[in-house]
């Protein structure tokens, strides 16, 4: 069974309202229509057992529901093409984009967030980040180096980020699609991700793509909820800030989130 949404028509909405009704949450009529009565029903079903109440029915809600139902594997990212991620990234090489999906695709589907906001989120973040697609280091900047000092020195000692002094600034920089800051992201997405404390040890790992995208869906996956809450009332400031903390590529994430909800389907 795909996901199912509103103004869909098929049997497999009949058996949505079918379940809908057995659990106690009446769509209406039973006849296959996923019209306002359906979406309302599923989404105090929704609420009811803690979902995301977005009225869209993907492989969570079906589960709930029942265990007869076997969701599908999320089809979104077989439309993901690296001829319409370009259409997101229109300056970049794409080289770039031929490269780097891939382990990006598969950090996300490994990861359960596959479903289009979250592929959407991804990719969006990584233009914001990294326009050119590829896992980079931070460079140096009147924020992150003082006059005169050495590289990152403004970082060192940034006890936020669990940094211990020099050389700790330079060492645990901004990496990565999502620029990964400080020594405690470091660890705490290094265990995340089934490296230990490699990346406290090694650093410079976090820029290899495959690692780079387990990092960037792991990210993802500790906000999923409030960056999915937030996606449902289309505020992509909002989005934006719980990855950035700010609206630093505010403008570059909307365009291509925006872009990206018309090309991949």
């Amino acid at each position: 069974m795909a996901t199912l949404k509103r103004g869909m028509r098929s049997e497999d909405v009949r058996r949505l309202q079918e379940k809908l009704k057995d659990k106690g949450f009446s769509p209406g009529a039973i006849d296959g229509h996923f019209g306002t009565a359906t979406e309302i029903a599923v989404k105090a079903f929704q609420a009811s057992e803690g979902l995301l109440a977005d009225g869209v029915v993907g492989p969570r809600t079906l589960s709930q529901l029942s265990a007869e139902i076997k969701p599908d594997a999320p089809l979104v990212i077989a439309n993901v093409t690296v001829e319409r991620v370009e259409k997101m990234f229109p300056a970049t090489p794409r080289a770039n984009i031929v490269t780097n999906l891939p382990p990006v695709l598969n950090s996300l589907v490994t990861s359960d967030i596959a479903d289009k906001p979250m592929v959407l989120m991804a990719l969006a973040t990584i233009r914001a980040e990294t326009a050119g697609f590829l896992p980079i280091s931070e460079g140096r900047s009147r924020f992150n180096t003082s006059p005169g000092g050495h590289p990152f020195d403004l970082y060192d000692n940034r006890r936020d980020l669990g940094n211990q002094g020099k050389p700790d600034g330079d060492l645990f920089k901004g990496r990565g699609y999502i620029q990964l800051t400080g020594r405690d992201n470091y660890r705490r997405i290094g265990e995340k991700i089934g490296l230990g404390n490699g990346l406290v040890e090694t650093p410079d790992r976090a820029n290899e793509p495959e690692i780079a995208a387990d990092i960037l869906a792991a990210f993802l996956k500790d906000k999923e909820r409030r960056i999915k809450e937030a996606l449902v009332r289309n505020d992509l400031r909002s989005a934006r800030r719980l990855v950035n903390g700010g609206s630093h590529g505010l403008d570059s994430f909307q365009r291509a989130f925006r872009a990206g909800e018309r090309v991949i389907v």
